[in-house]
């Protein structure tokens, strides 16, 4: 896949930056995992780190990506734009502007991170013949 170098994928996920919010969210999806609030997170990321097989597709895929916690996505979007989502969420930022690649609905129906791997890489095909 030729690099796109002029968008920028961005993962948000539905929750917080900090080492006590990586905590508390450890322990949630230890405790509670029907009830914890970010699929991305879950299909991403085991108890405290990244999967291995979400960390080589990001290694091998050619594709600029950026991942923020809302709070961070918040500060340095939400707050000079406008932009309102629902989280977790990925955006396709292009120009400067931004919309959705993979609605909150989208990701809440994903079962893995290879779903997630195989719906980036159709989504993306599909957007790059549109162009």
């Amino acid at each position: 896949m030729e690099n796109q170098n002029s968008s920028t994928l961005l993962f948000v996920y539905n929750a917080d930056n900090g080492w006590q919010n990586v905590i508390i969210d450890g322990v949630h999806k230890i405790l509670s995992p029907k009830t914890y609030p970010c699929k991305l997170c879950e299909i991403t990321h085991g108890f405290f780190s990244e999967k291995k097989k979400w960390k080589d597709f990001l290694n091998h895929y050619d594709r600029k990506m950026e991942f923020l916690h809302r709070d961070q996505f918040k500060k340095q979007y939400a707050s000079k734009f406008g932009y309102k989502f629902e989280f977790p969420i990925v955006l396709l930022e292009e120009r400067g502007e931004l919309q959705v690649f993979i609605s909150t609905e989208e990701l809440n129906q994903l079962g893995d991170s290879e779903d997630l791997i195989q719906f980036i890489k159709n989504r993306d095909s599909g957007s790059k013949s549109a162009e």
